[in-house]
């Protein structure tokens, strides 16, 4: 089956996120250990601006997907936005997300099948596009509609742009 999906283009506001982070690879992957040790101290921090939940990544090389390696290191956040910085709870940290460009693309499907979808969007929309990847965070956005393994589960995936190729 090929993927044939279309992104919302979108900017993305400035974002102060609260959460927790780990240093992870994709052949090693730490993402549910993550999770497990942020939700049970979600609602520790104070000034949450929505429901939403944050899966953040931040790559420390803006090729990382270019030259990609499945045991390159990147760090991983999960977090929430917040309206204010203060009172951070101990073992938290913050991560400011600068305003920027995005393709939006809402993935429906349980979470541990969505790596055919990060394939389609780096390996066929990306390089097909008249734009290339930005180095700013990549953001997974789990809202209302967010069931975690119910194939009916729905977050969309925001990838950073740089303005079209010229």
């Amino acid at each position: 089956m090929e993927l044939k999906l279309e992104p919302q283009i979108q900017t993305f506001p400035k974002t102060q996120l609260v959460g927790k982070k780990i240093s992870m690879s994709y052949a090693e992957n730490k993402t549910v250990t993550l999770w497990k040790s942020f939700m049970p101290h979600k609602n520790d921090i104070s000034h949450i601006k929505n429901r939403n939940l944050y899966s953040v990544e931040v790559y420390s090389e803006a090729n990382f997907f270019k030259d990609f390696d499945l045991h390159r290191a990147f760090e991983k956040w999960a977090a929430v936005a917040v309206n204010d910085v203060e009172n951070i709870p101990e073992g938290m940290e913050i991560l400011e997300i600068p305003e920027g460009l995005y393709a939006v693309f809402t993935y429906v499907g349980k979470p541990s099948e969505a790596a055919a979808t990060y394939q389609y969007i780096y390996g066929s929309w990306i390089p097909q596009s008249p734009y290339q990847l930005d180095d700013r965070p990549h953001l997974a956005i789990m809202g209302e509609k967010y069931k975690g393994e119910d194939p009916h589960s729905e977050e969309t995936f925001w990838i950073p742009l740089q303005n079209p190729k010229k």
